[in-house]
């Protein structure tokens, strides 16, 4: 066990890029959390981690030793569970966070469902437009909708491309005209996710290339269900993901414009830590997740 206990130590200290704050996290001593690396390079002969005054990362070597210790670490846990357990049901408590609009369009019927499978499941779904460090704030899986960076401790499992569309309402449109080219949207009153500080611009392909093009702003939002709020009450032309807008472009309260045009693609991502990969609750979860959201949206099979 204390060979187990030191790859915990090592794998942790990896995942906080410090002793100090591995030791904090797991409530020890820093000189415990160094003793214990140590005592793993020393029979290895090698060096697994490069340590400086303002950091700590992994050799070749250690990300490799990183990579297989968690593996080990995560057979070793689901071990322990099996053995805990006499049945195969989940139990404990699991922490999910998702984006805002997407949580309370689509999540939530998903995790009243997995409720319902998982009865000796607790489940706690924390809804944020923010962004998270799923590991520091303690979830067991993180879904992010754009472009996921690399991180050595989280695992990414791209679910869904996101579509998204430029769209205004019918009276809008009767009232202010219909956009013939991207570049009279400066005369628009335009709905853009983001903040007053981001730049007054949208990038869109066309038959052109990729291009960015000056908008004339009227209402920033870090929320999309404000902006399709704004919109369809005639209030402009706003840039949104159909899971946000498919039913909208479906029943004519609002019109995509532009088609021609196409915003950088986007997908929704399902990320989780690297040590609790092979989690029963959360690979049970990820199973729904994908099974759901495989293929194309439904949100996008009428439009």
């Amino acid at each position: 066990m204390d060979l187990i206990n030191g790859m915990r130590l090592f794998s942790r200290v990896v995942e906080k890029q410090g002793f100090a704050a591995a030791a904090r996290s797991l409530g020890l001593s820093r000189s415990v959390v160094n003793k214990a690396v140590i005592n793993l390079e020393s029979p290895l002969g090698a060096q697994l981690l490069r340590r400086s005054t303002r950091q700590v990362t992994p050799t070749e070597t250690g990300l490799a030793f990183y990579d297989r210790c968690t593996q080990i670490l995560a057979e070793v846990d689901d071990a322990l569970t099996a053995v805990r357990q006499l049945d195969d049901s989940p139990t404990g408590n699991l922490r999910i966070n998702a984006p805002m609009s997407f949580g309370t369009l689509h999540l939530k019927p998903l995790v009243a469902e997995f409720m319902a499978q998982r009865p000796d499941l607790k489940i706690e779904l924390v809804l944020s437009d923010r962004f998270v460090d799923p590991i520091e704030e303690g979830f067991d899986i993180t879904l992010r909708i754009g472009e996921i960076q690399h991180v050595t401790s989280l695992i990414s499992t791209q679910l869904l491309a996101v579509r998204r569309t430029l769209c205004a309402a019918p009276d809008y449109l009767r009232a202010f005209g219909e956009p013939a080219s991207p570049r009279e949207l400066k005369s628009h009153r335009c709905l853009h996710y983001g903040y007053q500080a981001s730049r007054n611009q949208w990038r869109l392909s066309g038959p052109n290339g990729s291009k960015s093009y000056a908008i004339n702003c009227e209402l920033w939002s870090n929320n999309g269900q404000v902006l399709f709020d704004a919109a369809v009450r005639d209030q402009g032309i706003a840039l949104l993901p159909t899971f946000i807008v498919g039913e909208a472009l479906q029943t004519g309260m609002l019109r995509s414009i532009l088609v021609d045009y196409a915003p950088p693609a986007i997908a929704l991502h399902a990320v989780y830590p690297r040590h609790r990969h092979l989690s029963a609750k959360v690979r049970l979860f990820l199973e729904l997740l994908e099974a759901r959201f495989s293929g194309r949206a439904r949100w996008d099979l009428v439009e």
